[in-house]
């Protein structure tokens, strides 16, 4: 597999995985939102796919503490 992250690919190829990721039901700059993660921020070259996962995981152990598993430290 190609790298995915922001320095190895094009603004157009981060489109790409986005859609791809996500399914044909989302287009890229709406629709997404749904998923709790902010994946423009990907496309714009602001953060990496690993980052935003990392932050909606911890979104969801603040909101649903019962479920946590990974420590995070937001609280």
């Amino acid at each position: 597999m190609a790298s995915i992250l922001i320095k190895n690919t094009t603004r157009e190829q981060r489109e790409q995985i986005v859609r791809e990721s996500l399914g044909d039901e989302y287009d890229v700059g709406c629709g997404y939102e749904s998923t709790g993660i902010n994946y423009q921020l990907y496309i714009d070259g602001v953060k990496e796919l690993r980052e935003l996962n990392m932050e909606a995981n911890c979104g969801f152990e603040v909101a649903h503490p019962e479920e946590r598993k990974s420590g995070c430290n937001m609280i």
